[in-house]
């Protein structure tokens, strides 16, 4: 029987020990209580309050191997380690543990046991031992409130350590603690009440005979939505040490293709989803057949044909059917017409004969079997009979052994009809387990609508980078294991509520920025070329790390010249005289700028002053050298894309037209030039362009001389993540001229634009108020003793 752990999400420290390897185990689900005031496991009628008791009870729950006489000395260091004050004690322990682990994989024996988990629960805690690694090194961090550590890992010395540190924290049922710690923490997209008690782990779970199910429908693109179902699955089947089954729920011949579901596979290995087994409920249609006939033959169901109209207003208004009680004959006569498909048999249904008038009105005698004379893409045209979702999903959970049917709580009027039909035909119980379905702002999931955006050729595809399906989200750059975090943190949460995307990108920039390479690119628009006084007279090249905080990321070559292009933004904002850092080069003072008439500056003269001091200048600048100047290579030319959201409403209501919602332009193109680093890129390659932002190679323009394409990944900014139709400087692409959509939109004002009179352009998506004053200007009457001054607006 699993325990309980109770703990509170603000405790310090946080006992990382305890809830890691409860989720490891699966012995003990996790209860996030504001009011607790320590942690304590409640288990077998037992209640314990120390953590080391916790986690030695826990692993030999879970059937942890143990060494007795090492184990008990890895709780003694776990102990002392939040009592070191001085940094030689800090650095001695850490250099005892490096050395251990340099012929190990885990501290006692050949697997994880309770001595793992203590230990890094230490190392957690108090000394933030993720932020102390090498990609995080000179971080100040106040350990035990009085002494502080300067990048306790730093030059790598801890190699060792660190490999086993970050396996442990790779761990899925780690990352499950830490995602829904930072949830518990936050309380965002849940109620006050699902705030405090944050719980997680299936009822009547035991481990090895978990067996969960994604069942996906083979009609269309797996999106952002079906990834946490799928994802949710995986992750109990594996928690449980249990078994996963991925079943296409083909019984609409309508809507399926054998296309869907290869292409279904391969957005769940994007997502690194792989199932035990992959069925079709179509495996099972002479059963699912079978179990229809006895049905009738029971009395628990009968056939049908009232018009669909009808047949849905009488469901509203608790009218019975005029034949709910014919006789069992001509129930399986009717069925029997159904079977064959002929024109008599296509105009019935098979009903189940649940309720006339239950106020839940998925209890109102449901249809269960209809007739549709397509042929099916596996069976073809044996059958002419299929049955419904609701009617096939708790036969086949039943029968393919399936312990636990994670449904969205879309489904909670209907779980009470999943459990009629089990016990209707007497077949196994299988428990059901809800989860909020995932809503984001500005999004649409709808198969129907998303399909409408193909079609109308506003998107390219189903893999558009605007697009919320798995290959959309994965192709405009984020990340599994960002995503993987994030549906982990909304598991158990019942809101239905429109999400944000801020935390979800926020997470994934988490994941990317320690290993993104860095380049430069610049804007093609009005660049500037600059003449360096003091430069090379001949190119010079030099290697420099990808990233200066990794190392491991590889080198690059940057290329010196006296003859340099810098964008036109920053070479506006100079000023005569000012001093300025080049970035992995040096300080340089712009000595000439020369405009054209229109202000638009066409050269600079810079005047190298190496000896400057970069932390004094306000501006850092991205440069590249002028290919051909002194045998400078050339740039590789490349497309910056950026996206906006399809629709303007953050949420489509059941009435409304998205035709009338479509954003103007949600595209844009910025047309730049990168350093030559850039060509050696493989299609997926995450990057920074420095002052830029985050970008995933898209790969290769189509055509001769086709230019290398960059999508932009938001990074959880507001900046990144709010409509762009008015602060782009690239080219936009109206979306296609769809019928009711907005053509005659225009994007907000620039905000180097401006108005007439002395109004000052401001962006914004408020409505227009009408002035207090009205339209005349108002002129205060003050009285002081202060000369009148002419305002300044005033020609």
């Amino acid at each position: 029987m699993a325990g309980t752990l109770t703990l509170s999400p603000s405790a310090a420290p946080f006992p990382w020990a305890s809830a890691a390897i409860a989720t490891f185990t699966g012995k003990s689900t996790l209860n996030f209580d504001t009011a607790a005031t320590g942690v304590t496991l409640e288990i077998d009628g037992s209640k314990l309050a120390a953590e080391d008791d916790i986690v030695q009870t826990l692993a030999k729950a879970g059937g942890l191997s143990d060494d007795s006489e090492k184990t008990t000395s890895y709780f003694a260091l776990a102990k002392s380690l939040p009592t070191f004050t001085a940094f030689p004690q800090i650095t001695a322990a850490l250099d005892s543990l490096d050395d251990h682990l340099a012929f190990r994989t885990f501290l006692v024996g050949h697997n994880v046991t309770s001595a793992d988990f203590i230990v890094w629960g230490a190392l957690k805690g108090p000394y933030a031992y993720a932020q102390l690694r090498l990609t995080f090194i000179n971080i100040v961090h106040p350990i035990t409130g009085s002494v502080k550590i300067v990048g306790l890992l730093k030059n790598n010395k801890h190699v060792h350590l660190n490999r086993w540190f970050t396996h442990l924290e790779s761990l899925e049922s780690t990352q499950l603690v830490i995602a829904s710690l930072s949830e518990a923490k936050s309380a965002k997209a849940r109620s006050n009440k699902t705030a405090a008690s944050f719980a997680l782990g299936l009822q009547d779970a035991k481990e090895g005979e978990v067996v969960t199910r994604f069942p996906p429908e083979p009609s269309g693109y797996l999106h952002i939505g079906h990834a946490k179902a799928a994802m949710l699955n995986q992750y109990f089947a594996k928690m449980y040490k249990g078994k996963m089954i991925i079943r296409f729920d083909d019984t609409n011949p309508t809507k399926e293709t054998t296309e869907f579901e290869e292409t279904i596979l391969e957005d769940l290995a994007l997502l690194d989803i792989h199932g035990d087994k992959v069925t079709h409920t179509s495996d099972y249609f002479a059963q699912l057949y079978d179990f229809a006939l006895q049905m009738i033959k029971t009395g628990k169901a009968y056939a049908d044909d009232t018009e669909q109209e009808q047949m849905r207003k009488e469901r509203m208004d608790g009218i019975a059917s005029k034949h709910r009680d014919d006789s069992v004959e001509d129930n399986l006569k009717h069925f029997e017409e159904m079977t064959k498909g002929t024109p008599e048999g296509t105009r019935w249904c098979l009903r189940a004969r649940m309720s006339v008038d239950n106020p839940n009105k998925a209890l109102r005698d449901p249809v269960i079997y209809r007739t549709n004379l397509t042929p099916h893409h596996r069976t073809g045209d044996k059958w002419k009979v299929y049955p419904t979702y609701d009617f096939a999903c708790p036969i086949v959970d039943s029968h393919e052994g399936v312990t636990h049917a994670l449904r969205t709580n879309e489904y909670r009027d209907r779980n009470p009809q999943y459990q009629w039909m089990i016990e209707a035909l007497n077949i196994r119980k299988v428990n059901i387990w809800d989860f909020s379905r995932l809503n984001f702002i500005y999004t649409l999931l709808s198969k129907r609508k998303l399909h409408w955006f193909v079609n109308t050729g506003i998107v390219r595809g189903w893999d558009d980078p605007r697009f919320p399906t798995v290959r959309g989200i994965r192709r405009r750059g984020l990340t599994v294991e960002a995503l993987r975090q994030y549906m982990l943190a909304q598991g158990p949460s019942q809101a239905i509520v429109s999400l944000e995307w801020d935390t979800l990108w926020t997470l994934n920039k988490k994941v990317i920025d320690p290993i993104a390479p860095r380049f430069w690119a610049l804007s093609n628009a009005n660049i500037v070329p600059v003449t360096v006084r003091g430069g090379p007279a001949a190119v010079e090249v030099k290697t420099l790390p990808k990233h200066k905080k990794n190392p491991e990321v590889g080198d690059k070559k940057t290329v010196y010249s006296s003859q340099i292009f810098v964008e036109q933004e920053d070479a506006a904002s100079f000023d005569d005289q000012e001093e300025v850092t080049l970035m992995d080069w040096g300080n340089a003072i712009v000595r000439s700028k020369t405009t054209d008439a229109s202000g638009v500056v066409t050269a600079i003269e810079m005047e190298l002053h190496l000896d400057g001091d970069f932390r004094k200048t306000k501006k850092k600048i991205t440069w590249l050298a002028q290919p051909g100047a002194g045998g400078a290579p050339a740039l590789v030319d490349v497309t910056l894309l950026d996206y906006d959201y399809l629709i303007t409403k953050k949420k489509l209501e059941e009435n409304d037209d998205v035709k009338d919602f479509v954003t103007p332009v949600s595209e844009f193109r910025d047309e730049a030039r990168a350093d030559a680093n850039v060509a050696g890129l493989k299609k997926g390659d995450i990057i920074q362009f420095e002052r830029k932002g985050y970008y995933i190679f898209d790969g290769v323009g189509a055509g001769a001389g086709g230019r290398h394409e960059f999508i932009h990944i938001p990074d959880g900014r507001a900046a990144s993540i709010a409509s762009k139709a008015g602060a782009q400087t690239g080219t936009a692409t109206p979306a296609a001229a769809a019928d009711g959509a907005k053509k005659d939109a225009k994007p907000a004002a620039s905000k180097k634009g401006g108005s007439n009179g002395n109004d000052a352009p401001v962006e914004t998506k408020m409505y227009k108020v009408a002035k207090v004053y009205g339209d005349d200007d108002v002129i205060p009457t003050v009285e002081t003793k202060m000369y009148k001054m002419q305002t300044v607006y005033d020609s």
